[in-house]
């Protein structure tokens, strides 16, 4: 991405885009929380040289690790990533141009002036004298536009791609239109939408266009969303609030000149601009919830890259992790075998499969706590459901059927032997599948994020989820993202 040198600031707004307390603590939390997955990461590549692992999955976590460092250091600089998106001639890099006060991007008569993504920096209020920031207060946030090439003018899988890399680094999108939403142009909007992110969409070229309304643009959403698949998902995302009326960069026009001494004559002149709704606009979001798009794309960068090295882990380890589970399966099944009183087989049961999922943790090189370790256990109780009532269920009937058996051996040893072996190796059976059952839904919770504890990327989501006002524009994809979470 080619990035562009910063602009001298405007006046627009006349309030630092600066953080309450209650934002400060949530981009703190999204620290912490990537800083706890670049340990797991340093964790792995410190002993990973003795196990000697397979050299292009290597390659794979060490990209993310870098993805993961080149987001915390967004974070850390908090800067506010801005995309635009749209069909060629649509104006979006007028649109750019015009926020920032300058021609700071090429623009022109003919299509596909934009060949790459390029950026510059956004500084929307005008330069104060140099004050020092208070140790207990955050830096002001930073603004980054991105501006891409049109949608309809490169081949589809480098338009995928790039729309792909762009829209995960991208904390607000917007997707510039002019004149009629064609379908093309709606179905671009549909796959943005995919991305997750808060969306504006800006309708260009109001001058050329001046009987269209918010209200109107929003209803012919409407009509392409009820011809087109997904489209009641649109709507839930996008409102009438969120389409801003703009004129970047207005034609000229012709107008009658009268000369002092009568003459007639006809000039060219430039209206003025149109583009401080859109400022208001972007200002507004970003005082009261810059932080919160800052942090919830940051965390769901983070779980994307712990989910990416889990998986890998269980690649590599598979092996090693199959052997584990198989060996704490037998131990479970022979100890409860053995033993002859039913309570202490529960008691031991559980033991041994909190033990399975601190060394399968161990051998994944993602450690846990005991509690912590509990806690999964208990999760995976819930979501077994039936399985493992029914190992507890048979395990109760059967250890005291086996107690009883022991108890009596006295009496007639052969019968109650025979018995008591019957229902010993019954009873390891189900203990020893239960066990492999839980060892396999370890992997796949390790697989699906390795996210817990208070600094966990999804319990740290779900927290900022929880906390949204519902006149926020984020507000409306809180309910996806949870869904999105499994929670």
């Amino acid at each position: 991405m080619t990035q562009l040198p910063s602009p001298l600031p405007d006046a627009i707004g006349n309030q630092p885009l600066t953080l309450s307390g209650s934002q400060a603590t949530q981009l703190n939390r999204a620290r912490a929380s990537l800083r706890q997955a670049l340990n797991r990461y340093s964790t792995y590549f410190r002993t990973a040289k003795h196990r000697s692992p397979n050299p292009s999955a290597q390659a794979t976590l060490r990209t993310e690790m870098g993805r993961l460092a080149t987001t915390l250091n967004k974070l850390e600089s908090q800067i506010v990533r801005i995309a635009v998106f749209g069909l060629v001639s649509r104006g979006k890099s007028a649109v750019l141009n015009a926020l920032v006060g300058q021609k700071m991007l090429p623009t022109g008569p003919l299509n596909g002036v934009t060949r790459s993504p390029q950026s510059i920096f956004w500084s929307p209020l005008p330069p104060a004298p140099p004050l020092p920031i208070p140790p207990s207060s955050s830096p002001p946030l930073q603004i980054e536009l991105i501006d891409t090439p049109g949608l309809d003018e490169i081949d589809g899988q480098t338009r995928a791609q790039m729309a792909q890399e762009v829209t995960q680094q991208a904390d607000l999108i917007l997707f510039v239109v002019a004149g009629d939403i064609t379908r093309t142009e709606y179905q671009a909007l549909c796959n943005l939408r995919q991305a997750q992110k808060p969306l504006l969409l800006v309708f260009n070229k109001i001058d050329l266009y001046p009987d269209q309304t918010r209200q109107a643009i929003f209803q012919n959403l409407q009509r392409l969303a009820a011809k087109s698949k997904g489209g009641e998902s649109l709507q839930n995302l996008l409102s009438a609030n969120e389409i801003v009326l703009v004129a970047a960069d207005p034609a000229p026009l012709q107008v009658r000149v009268e000369q002092p001494d009568g003459r007639v004559t006809y000039e060219w002149e430039s209206p003025p601009v149109q583009i401080a709704p859109l400022k208001q606009k972007i200002l507004h979001i970003l005082n009261h919830e810059g932080s919160t798009l800052l942090a919830l794309n940051a965390l769901f960068q983070a779980r994307d890259a712990e989910a990416t090295f889990a998986n890998k882990i269980l690649e590599l380890r598979q092996p090693e992790a199959e052997a584990l589970i198989w060996k704490y399966a037998r131990y479970k099944a022979i100890a409860i075998a053995l033993n002859p009183i039913a309570v202490l087989d529960l008691l031991g049961g559980t033991i041994s499969d909190l033990a399975m999922i601190r060394a399968l943790s161990d051998l994944y090189e993602l450690p846990i706590t005991r509690h912590e370790a509990r806690k999964l256990w208990k999760s995976i109780l819930l979501s077994s459901g039936s399985l493992m009532l029914s190992e507890w269920g048979s395990g109760i009937l059967l250890g005291l059927g086996k107690s009883t058996a022991a108890a009596s051996a006295g009496i007639d040893s052969s019968t109650s032997l025979s018995a008591y072996a019957g229902t010993a190796v019954f009873q390891a059976a189900i203990a020893g599948y239960g066990t492999y059952a839980i060892g396999r839904a370890t992997q796949i919770y390790l697989e699906q994020g390795c996210s817990w504890g208070p600094q966990g990327p999804n319990v740290v989501i779900q927290d900022i989820l929880n906390q949204l006002e519902p006149n926020t524009i984020i507000y409306r994809l809180r309910q996806e993202l949870s869904q999105e979470l499994g929670l």
